[in-house]
């Protein structure tokens, strides 16, 4: 499962949701401004910043979620291909 943390206004967000899309790549998007809860998560993982788009993988059996902060489509892919 593939959730992007992300901003209404953030631009590298829009893109990379675009990509996903074109990819087919199924993925959940959770706007850390309405969503205190993914705002404290994303803080959590970026060292204390609200870093847009931050992606999280949850593997499907068993291994560690993969977090990906602003990352590019291959960087997602690849990370996909690794779960």
């Amino acid at each position: 499962m593939l959730t992007m943390y992300s901003t209404p206004w953030c631009g590298y967000c829009h893109r990379l949701k675009s990509q996903l899309d074109r990819a087919g790549i199924a993925h959940e998007v959770i706007d850390i401004e309405q969503d205190p809860e993914a705002a404290r998560y994303v803080m959590s993982v970026n060292g204390g910043n609200q870093t847009v788009p931050t992606v999280r993988i949850l593997p499907v059996v068993g291994g560690d979620e993969i977090v990906l902060t602003n990352p590019s489509i291959i960087e997602v892919r690849a990370a996909l291909a690794g779960t």
